[in-house]
């Protein structure tokens, strides 16, 4: 070894910026949703408020975990609504946004049509949806589809139409036809706003579920969590209203975070919006 080497001051290893970055961005919401809990024990503790106005959190988990047999298939019928929905909402919404973009007059007449859907309140169609729907399951799945299926669209028809027109120009330059114009250049460059529609429409996909099974007072063995929320109203079980509410809020946390992941695999390697700056 050489002398120099030997009394070289050593470097410390300086930690991985992204990884300083990846354990905040998780560190952080966690120890803000801590807070949020411990103040809301201690007010309920020290104020002596009645577990049938304001559960505390243990009260919360333990009902959390003793009607588990009751709210997880209850969980899953409204999970499974809500996916079925989105589904529909994503093929329908892009299928539709195509055919609008297909010519000026098409989406002069058409469009208006999603627009009336769209500002229709759902709760005031759902008992026209209630009648003419064969079941209460189809009933629920047409009002989500119809909630999530105008962001979805929306946001693709702007997509289409935001191609650069010289890229248009160069297509027709060299002879693609329509179907390859659309297929090789709209598309691709409409999925950065296809897929906030699809953040947008999973998160409201959930909402409508839980708003129809409202409007449509279903109940039983396959019936949602939104059934179990107004049975526990009923009874003054206010733990397990709770205890609903949470499955409701992780149910949507996990759809936002699953799109999102869905719309980073998407766009991290292309896309200015999920590329990181190096200033």
């Amino acid at each position: 070894m050489d002398t120099a080497d030997a009394f070289a001051p050593s470097i410390p290893n300086r930690p991985n910026p992204k990884r300083r970055d990846l354990a905040l961005r998780i560190s952080v919401p966690f120890a803000v949703i801590a807070v949020v809990v411990l103040i809301w024990g201690l007010y309920v503790k020290l104020s002596g408020v009645p577990p049938y106005i304001l559960p505390g959190p243990i009260a919360v988990a333990n009902a959390f975990a003793t009607d588990w047999g009751t709210l997880a298939p209850a969980l899953w019928v409204t999970t499974k609504i809500t996916f079925m929905s989105l589904m529909l909402a994503l093929f329908g919404g892009v299928g539709f946004a195509i055919f609008l973009v297909q010519s000026r007059w098409i989406e002069i007449a058409f469009y208006p049509l999603a627009v009336i859907l769209q500002v229709t309140p759902i709760v005031a169609i759902s008992p026209l949806i209630l009648i003419y729907a064969p079941s209460t399951q189809v009933a629920l799945l047409i009002c989500a589809f119809l909630v999530a299926f105008f962001p979805i669209l929306s946001n693709m028809v702007q997509g289409l139409k935001s191609v650069d027109h010289n890229l248009i120009n160069l297509f027709e330059l060299y002879g693609a036809t329509r179907w390859q114009t659309l297929l090789y250049l709209k598309l691709p460059a409409a999925q950065p706003y296809f897929m906030t529609g699809l953040r947008i429409g999973g998160g409201l996909a959930l909402i409508a579920a839980v708003v129809a099974e409202f409007a449509a007072g279903s109940a039983g063995a396959g019936s949602g969590l939104a059934f179990r929320l107004l049975e526990a109203q009923y009874r003054l079980n206010i733990p397990r209203l709770f205890a609903a509410l949470l499955m409701l809020s992780l149910l949507g946390v996990a759809i936002f975070a699953v799109t999102s992941f869905i719309s980073w695999l998407s766009l991290h390697r292309w896309h200015e919006s999920s590329l990181k700056r190096e200033n």
